[in-house]
């Protein structure tokens, strides 16, 4: 039996096309959902705009900040992290005093107060140590003219629905001084999308012009944010017409819904439910889970030897770092899926690859759908001297197997081939948190 072949039958039985989604077609579906989602706020249209389109009310600063510091908060899908950020007098940023803790709500759930009252415990070191305090919130708010942001949901497995609602800058300042703080000047929200935009922007140096910037991230979860040139008609009446753009807008890609789904996906809501159909389809915490339903139904099937489908249907648990280790050493015998194929043949080793790699590639198709979405609706880009810098963060995009070479190499016939579009794809170190200190001190 041939593997490829025996994959692909497999696949399309259970609604699922290896060779989906045509890139085109999820930017033009993602374009729908763009364009509609800053049209209205709201729409009683049976197909509507499944993504908030969320306004940040800023953008790129002309220079970086110099002589100062704030202390900058990363709330991650995982993990709660913590750090100053000093600029000196040429506007190079040290970053100091950095923590790393688990995300509060991730191991129970919590109240209002206590999920404020832990991320004040977290900060306890850094007590007054700057007057501002940024805060990269990488959950969807609606950010607000002043600077806060106002929550509209927790997701990616944080339990804490009090804060649903809630502002918080106002409350983190709250629990702050209770703690004996000095009242924080300003607290600045911030999405990581739209820090890792900000960040992107300070690597125009030594020559280098961007025509505009977007900030993706394909980690835990995923999402894109890109300057907003036109009017944005469903805030244009706030704020004495300060509705118009440019503007960061961050898209919460993750949530459109036009994306055609297999049966592996429908069955993924009974282990981890989401309102993100796009991001679970495609980024870190749900490519384990895809995968371990995929080759268990395929052991069903009938497509391994007894052995290995049995032990496959035994599986306790498979994680996108399992998928990788196994890629990436697809004979090693100290794996999770190594051990299990080592017991077989070559056909069962060929096949859990085939299966699993599918699952990465469309990953890849998706993401380079969002990223050319978001590069096109910037307007900007057809100057090669000129390019539109995309800032990409994420784990998930910088080190699953092969996926970042699939996105950029679809990215290049997507944009620059077919549409005559110029981008760059920019990584740093500490994007995130150097992007959301930016934001802090505009």
């Amino acid at each position: 039996m041939n593997a490829h072949n025996a994959v692909n039958a497999f696949l399309g039985r259970h609604g699922f096309v290896p060779s989906a989604p045509d890139v085109s077609s999820a930017v033009s579906a993602l374009l729908f959902d763009m364009e509609e989602g800053l049209a209205t706020a709201r729409s009683d249209k049976k197909l509507r705009s499944s993504m908030p389109m969320i306004p940040t009310w800023t953008k790129p600063p002309s220079s970086v900040p110099t002589n100062s510091s704030i202390i900058v908060i990363d709330a991650g899908g995982t993990n709660f992290r913590s750090s100053l950020v000093t600029f000196d007098n040429d506007g190079v940023p040290v970053v100091s005093d950095m923590q790393k803790t688990s995300m509060p709500g991730t191991e129970r759930e919590y109240s209002r107060e206590e999920f404020f009252d832990k991320i004040a415990d977290n900060l306890s070191r850094l007590k007054d140590k700057a007057s501002r305090i940024a805060f990269c919130f990488s959950y969807a708010f609606t950010a607000l003219p002043g600077g806060d942001g106002r929550v509209i949901e927790m997701s990616k497995g944080v339990r804490a629905p009090e804060v649903h609602g809630c502002l918080l800058g106002e409350n983190l300042s709250k629990a702050l001084v209770a703690k004996g703080w000095k009242k924080p000047e300003k607290i600045v929200l911030v999405n990581d999308t739209s820090a890792a935009l900000l960040a992107g922007a300070s690597a125009a140096v030594n020559g280098k012009t961007y025509d505009s910037y977007v900030g993706f991230i394909l980690g835990t979860g995923m999402n894109a944010a890109y300057i907003e040139s036109g009017d944005i008609l469903k805030i244009s009446d706030m704020a004495e017409g300060r509705g118009f753009g440019p503007q960061i807008v961050v898209c919460e890609s993750g949530k459109s819904d036009k994306m055609a789904k297999s049966e592996f996906d429908e069955e993924i809501l009974k282990i981890i439910n989401t309102p993100a159909p796009y991001e679970r389809m495609c980024s870190g915490v749900f490519l384990g889970p895809l995968g371990q339903l995929a080759l268990k139904a395929a052991a069903d099937d009938g497509l391994f030897s007894p052995e290995v489908a049995s032990k496959l249907k035994a599986l306790d648990g498979l994680e996108l770092k399992d998928m990788d280790m196994f890629f990436y050493g697809s004979y090693r015998t100290d794996t999770k899926l190594g051990a299990i194929v080592s017991c077989g043949t070559e056909f069962d080793r060929e096949v859990v690859y085939r299966i699993l790699d599918a699952f990465v590639e469309r990953s890849a198709r998706l993401a380079a759908a969002n990223i050319s979405a978001a590069v096109i609706k910037s307007g900007k880009g057809l100057n090669p001297a000129r390019p539109v810098c995309v800032l990409c963060e994420g784990t998930t995009f910088l080190k699953t197997h092969n996926l970042r070479d699939r996105v950029t190499g679809y990215l290049n016939t997507e944009l620059t081939v077919n549409r005559g579009i110029w981008y760059e794809i920019v990584t740093m170190d500490n994007a995130v948190t150097l992007g959301t200190a930016v934001a802090g001190l505009i």
